[in-house]
């Protein structure tokens, strides 16, 4: 007699909540995939491109299920594309063919390598997981016929070759106030095409080049940028935080500085450590102190790695702007510290400017000029009140008029500084500050007028004496032109 085991019935609302519990365990199991398999041998050469196509499809299913996200060091940034490209190639490999990368596969690679020319970064391509098993795959047989690897090399490439025609095309930056690109010209299908025609035509570099900018400025950094390449160090380097209240930690990092730099000290020698900053004080034309001040800790973080990162933002920001720019436009260049007119493919004029002190960047944007006022009042800016002004009338309600200023309600009614209580104000005023027309306006004779968040314009100045200055970040926020009536 066999045992029967005793089933208790169950009230009907017990039974939905059960089967409820048993229908969601059952599904979060089924959507609990695997990651692709590390290591798949073949021992037939001939079936390598047939298996790694069926790794591939695994591989695939599981990127899109998994934004992109491989393993904890690569992930796909252009999973959905690789998706598709894919799928419409029946999961064949692209890059590979029977133990070997193919011509093209060997092109993106040394393109990938040598990338910095373009103001890029080799790691953000793959290139560490890529060299990996390029010497894995020359050095040892079971790498060759492991397909897993030749499956993850081919969906590399492929990655690396959209993001690279991603970020020569548009570049890296997110949107602001400079952008002129009118992003819907560059879709997905858009970089399809060009990788479907750099596949075809068995020309990567090619294709990719032809997606950069054409802008003379564009094509002359990336020109100085091979120059500096060729002598320049990125070896990791100490980076000096200043100022820094732990005295004991700036010391200890400057030591370690010097060192890099072949300035031996003798550790925890005080004497020899100043000896060590004053030989590079006066190697680089700055006061010599034995200190360490902002302009000597500004200098030792100035490395060549640093360099680099500001010309590749540089070159980030040409593909920004439109393929072709308006027939006359005006460039303000602001680390070079001079303006230019263009006429077509012509500068029509070129003046000095004076730009924004570094505690009052101006900011970057395109706008257009709207109109120019001659004599203009100056409405100091509240960014300005709250620094400056504010500051200066709790001291002494006379600092208006020792500037020259007016206070003013939003009505124009002039107020008198000394009427009001300023320690009760911390930031905003109910208040506008005015510096009337005339010869000692900061604003000068005139004023370019151009729409923009910052409240920033180009115009005259009553400093013109800056101009003779080499260092010219010296203004608020906008920019004084010398030549501003050939304007």
């Amino acid at each position: 007699m066999t045992h029967q085991p005793k089933i208790r019935n169950i009230p009907e609302s017990q039974t939905i909540l059960l089967l409820i519990f048993i229908c969601c365990w059952t599904v979060a199991c089924n959507n609990t995939e695997q990651k692709p398999p590390e290591t798949v041998v073949v021992k037939n050469p001939e079936k390598i491109d047939e298996k790694t196509s069926e790794v591939l499809k695994k591989t695939v299913d599981y990127l899109t299920g998994h934004k992109g996200l491989l393993n904890d060091s690569v992930q796909m940034l252009q999973a959905d594309l690789l998706n598709t490209i894919y799928t419409a190639n029946d999961y064949q490999p692209i890059w590979s063919h029977e133990e070997k990368w193919n011509t093209i596969a060997d092109s993106l690679y040394n393109f990938i390598y040598f990338c910095r020319q373009y103001g890029l970064f080799p790691s953000d391509y793959h290139l560490p997981s890529l060299m990996s098993i390029k010497v894995g795959l020359a050095s040892d047989t079971l790498h060759k016929r492991n397909v897993a690897l030749w499956a993850r090399a081919d969906l590399m490439f492929t990655d690396a070759f959209i993001t690279l025609a991603r970020h020569l095309n548009t570049g890296r930056l997110a949107k602001d106030s400079v952008t002129l690109r009118n992003d819907s010209l560059f879709t997905d299908n858009f970089y399809l095409q060009n990788f479907q025609q750099a596949i075809t035509q068995k020309n990567i570099r090619g294709v990719l080049e032809q997606l950069e900018p054409k802008h003379q400025g564009y094509l002359k950094l990336k020109e100085g940028l091979r120059a500096f390449l060729d002598s320049a160090n990125f070896k990791p380097t100490t980076y000096i935080f200043y100022p820094n209240k732990d005295s004991l930690s700036l010391m200890m990092s400057v030591e370690k500085r010097m060192g890099e730099l072949g300035l031996d000290t003798i550790y925890g020698d005080t004497f020899s450590l100043r000896e060590a900053i004053r030989t590079y004080q006066k190697k680089m034309g700055i006061p010599v102190t034995g200190k360490i001040g902002e302009k000597t800790a500004s200098s030792l973080n100035n490395t060549d790695w640093d360099k680099f990162k500001r010309i590749a933002v540089t070159l980030d920001r040409y593909k920004m702007l439109p393929d072709t720019l308006q027939r006359q436009y005006i460039w303000v260049n602001l680390p070079g510290f001079y303006m230019q007119l263009w006429d077509d493919d012509t500068v029509s004029l070129e003046s000095k400017v004076v730009v924004g002190k570094p505690l009052t960047r101006t900011p970057l944007l395109t706008s257009k000029i709207t109109d120019m006022v001659t004599y203009p009042q100056w409405t100091i800016p509240a960014s300005i009140i709250e620094k400056e002004v504010l500051p200066g009338l709790k001291k002494d309600t006379n600092y208006l008029r020792k500037k020259g200023y007016s206070l003013v309600t939003e009505k124009g009614e002039e107020v008198s500084p000394s009427a009001v209580n300023w320690n009760k104000y911390k930031k905003d005023i109910p208040y506008k500050v005015v510096q009337g027309s005339g010869d000692d306006n900061a604003l000068g004779v005139l004023k370019f007028n151009f729409s923009n968040k910052y409240s920033v314009y180009m115009h005259d100045t009553n400093q013109r004496y800056y101009f003779s200055k080499s260092f010219r970040a010296l203004s608020h926020g906008c920019v004084r032109v010398q030549q501003w009536d050939k304007l």
